[in-house]
């Protein structure tokens, strides 16, 4: 199962899109990274992609962003996450 981390803050319409099919599909195991809530996510999301643009998900390590690409993905690797 990969790694993932999913960069977001909760006013954003396009990660609140996201979240919505990470409930809608059941996955468990995403950490979640508010970079809102914490200057040093939203820091290492800069350092990383050299944006502060969320959501961004994480995985195994390697940045993807724009929310429709995540749920994209997310829906096709369902069946590896749960």
């Amino acid at each position: 199962m990969p790694s993932l981390n999913l960069y977001y803050f909760d006013s954003c319409p396009y990660c609140q899109k996201v979240l919505r099919k990470i409930e809608q599909l059941g996955l468990k195991n995403i950490e979640f990274s508010d970079t809102r809530a914490n200057s040093q996510h939203r820091d290492k999301l800069i350092k990383d992609t050299g944006r502060q643009t969320v959501p961004c998900l994480y995985i195994d390590g390697k940045p993807m962003h724009e929310s429709d690409d995540i749920i994209s993905w997310l829906e096709a690797n369902k069946e590896k996450l749960s």
